[in-house]
């Protein structure tokens, strides 16, 4: 009633205001106005409301601040939260009414009537709000320029070789950055270590297993500086190189032979982008064209029929992820397929957590919300999933392969042989049905033509399954109508804020962007930016992981974080003195790798020394060589290689879905999609490298591979360019009683008596 008053008075002097004009009525209805907003509505903003939105708090959810009459002017993401005398078309009423289920506010607690009746009728004045930011601005946006000050979005520089007083020392030009920070110091590095040591050591990093004896005897018999170019030249040739640098890229994509968590749906043709990998590492495909191809290889021009499915293949990248395919909110399921794209993205190429700029301005970073929707809205125009007649279930994207005449020639006589032995059975179906209802129900004699019927019911549905066709891969493809996207508030499809234009990181962009074509999804442009050498991040994040993984620590040991809370390089002319080398020399891998391992400083043995350790006990100098634990895959394939029993492959499917047992739930009327079960291997895959292997999305994995569950394998679930390290008593308890390593051990024992 009181309020009710206060608001016609206001209303009355307003009119004679309007009616007769002069300062004294302006004045005295002002100051009604200032009145019942201080009484009334901040009491309310202060209670409900400063909390979560407020400089005091150091909070601005949604990018909105209520304590200034310019917060609300200005908004948040989804605009001014307040019209003055427009209160139904007002943000902040539609919120205090829940009018809007994804915009409720507060979250924890509606208003009281009362309280929103206040609101309601402070709008309707014009909200009047003599309050001036007098409490603090806060920033709004990011400084792109001041962000370009920390060393990882600097442009990468050619540095000259540094001065040494050991200049016997070096091998390649990484020792003397090495040597001259060590000199800086007065240490010295390790000796350098014995002949096998070293062969046993770039074996192992090179190709995941141990060197022959015959390999160790020819290498020790020949004391030749060539002999070590000879290795590392022998080694980077081998199947076994790309299969162990597959592995690497593999845990920063979430590989596995499954989609999505529920109901063990196969990732069928997954498999695919593994031996695209091998492949890629095998032929030093440009590190350039391998981001390329993965973000983008469907839209780049290829020659052969091979090139161009290689192309599609690629993109897989972008899919083989933990996908949540059962979810029933497909709004929610797209922008939750994109957030994985873009953190993909700004993990493995970039080394950044872009991610975290989903719901809000990066907390640390300078990546602006608006950064990560420009990302989004790339791959928000990538068609990723679709929805299949099957519950709430969806599916990621497959796409057909191109086919020289040879294969078609090949698949088409395959198919034909199917479908005449699919035919033969369903004739068969139809006798036994025929015979089965001629005889009496209920006879030994009926029932076994229904067995036979039931039995040739899941023969012809599994043949069905796993019918020869257009070889496919799982990839993406631009959509019909690419768009911009809009601002997901607190990263909810169904609140949305304004439209961001598609574009890239900017505090990492030197040079105009290239212009996104109309109805193009602007994935090739983004390829093409991150693979750059303008773009300062890609490179040198690339050598510091190949860095990391010969000498067991990286010289930026946050790998994957290159942003202002990771770590600094230790050095950082280092740093960008391979970046610059690996861009100059091609983006080859391989090269690196090979002058990496030639290099005199990856020859240093583990020798410890005192005074080093008491000036340098993290070893970031690397005045030795950092001692390295096999990985999960390599302790299984070694024990493989050493028993003689490692069988090599050269691909395929993982998942052994021609095996009628492993697969269930064909039943088109079924509501859930058809899984799998890892009943029966194909015949010797138990015996291959742990890469072929299947590979389970959660959980332990399993039977021939289950070392992984206890070496810090990297679960799919997440995204690493460098594992963990863990020691604990279970690791020593499976080496000592593993069946399998008995195994290994007793064939081992045969080997060397027989």
């Amino acid at each position: 009633k009181r309020t009710s008053t206060a608001l016609l008075r206001w209303a009355m002097k307003s009119m004679i205001l309007i009616t007769h004009g002069g300062p004294l009525f302006a004045a005295t209805a002002d100051a009604t106005a200032t009145s019942f907003f201080k009484k009334e509505i901040v009491p309310i903003l202060e209670s409900r409301c400063y909390e979560c939105h407020s400089h005091a708090s150091g909070k601005a959810k949604g990018g909105l601040v209520l304590d200034t009459r310019s917060g609300w002017e200005r908004g948040g993401d989804s605009g001014p939260a307040i019209i003055p005398y427009q209160p139904d078309t007002s943000l902040l009423i539609d919120a205090v009414r829940y009018g809007n289920v994804n915009t409720q506010m507060p979250p924890t607690e509606k208003l009281s009537a009362p309280e929103i009746t206040l609101l309601e009728q402070w709008v309707a004045m014009g909200a009047p709000d003599p309050r001036q930011a007098d409490v603090g601005v806060v920033k709004k946006g990011i400084d792109i320029e001041a962000g370009r000050n920390h060393w990882a979005f600097q442009p990468i520089q050619n540095p000259a070789l540094p001065s040494i007083k050991d200049t016997s020392w070096p091998l390649d030009q990484v020792d003397w950055f090495l040597l001259a920070r060590l000199e800086q110091d007065n240490l010295r590095p390790a000796p350098t270590t014995d002949r096998y040591t070293w062969l046993r050591r770039v074996t192992l990093n090179l190709t995941g297993l141990p060197p022959t004896p015959e390999e160790i005897q020819a290498f020790i018999a020949d004391d030749s500086e060539e002999a070590f170019t000879l290795v590392a030249d022998r080694l980077l040739n081998t199947r076994a190189f790309g299969e162990r640098w597959a592995r690497h890229w593999l845990d920063l994509t979430g590989y596995a032979d499954q989609v999505g968590t529920a109901n063990n749906v196969a990732a069928a043709d997954g498999w695919r982008y593994r031996d695209y990998l091998v492949d890629a590492f095998n032929t030093d495909k440009a590190f350039d064209r391998f981001v390329r191809e993965q973000l983008a290889g469907d839209l780049m021009p290829g020659g052969t029929a091979e090139e161009r499915a290689a192309g599609i293949i690629a993109t897989g990248f972008l899919l083989l992820g933990d996908i949540d395919i059962a979810n029933s909110d497909k709004d929610q399921m797209r922008v939750n397929v994109t957030d994985q794209q873009v953190s993909k993205v700004g993990t493995a190429f970039l080394g950044m957590t872009l991610g975290c700029a989903r719901c809000h301005d990066h907390k640390f970073d300078p990546i602006p919300v608006e950064d990560y929707y420009a990302l989004a809205g790339i791959f928000q125009s990538t068609d990723s999933t679709y929805k299949i007649n099957r519950g709430v279930w969806s599916m990621v994207r497959t796409r057909d392969l191109p086919e020289t005449g040879a294969q078609q020639a090949a698949r088409a006589a395959l198919m034909s042989q199917h479908a005449d032995r699919i035919a033969a059975w369903k004739d068969q179906r139809i006798a036994s049905r025929e015979l089965a209802d001629a005889l009496k129900p209920g006879s030994e004699e009926r029932q076994q033509h229904e067995a036979k019927v039931r039995d040739l019911n899941r023969r012809i549905e599994h043949a069905e399954y796993v019918a020869p066709s257009i070889p496919q891969a799982i990839a993406v493809s631009d959509v019909a109508a690419p768009s911009d996207m809009r601002i997901t508030i607190r990263g909810n499809p169904h609140a949305l804020g304004k439209e961001v234009p598609r574009g890239f990181l900017q505090v990492a962009s030197y040079s105009p962007p290239n212009t996104i074509p109309a109805g193009q999804s602007g994935r090739l442009e983004l390829a093409n930016w991150i693979a750059s050498r303008d773009n300062p991040l890609t490179a040198r994040v690339t050598v510091n992981r190949i860095w990391q993984k010969l000498f067991g620590e990286g010289l930026v040991r946050s790998v994957d974080y290159f942003g202002l809370r990771g770590e600094e390089p230790t050095h950082p002319t280092l740093l960008d003195h391979l970046a610059d080398r690996f861009v100059r020399d091609g983006w080859s891998q391989k090269k690196l790798i090979r002058d990496l391992v030639l290099s005199r400083a990856y020859r240093m043995s583990g020798s410890y020394n005192s005074r080093a350790a008491t000036l340098d006990p993290d070893n970031r100098l690397l005045w030795r060589m950092n001692p390295q634990r096999l990985d999960a895959e390599s302790i299984r394939d070694s024990h493989f290689a050493v028993s003689g029993k490692l069988q090599h492959s050269s691909g395929g499917p993982a998942l052994a879905l021609d095996y009628m047992e492993n697969v269930n739930g064909l039943d088109p009327k079924n509501v859930n999609p058809p899984g799998f079960t890892l009943g029966t291997y194909h015949p010797g895959q138990k015996q291959r490298r742990t890469l072929y292997l299947p590979i389970m999305r959660y959980g332990p994995q399993p039977g021939p591979a289950n070392v992984r569950n206890l070496f810090d394998f990297t679960q799919p679930a997440s995204m690493t360019g460098q594992r963990a390290i863990t020691a604990v008593p279970t690791q020593a308890l499976f080496l000592m009683n593993s069946d399998e390593l008995k195994q290994r051990a007793s064939e081992l024992a045969d080997r060397l008596t027989s």
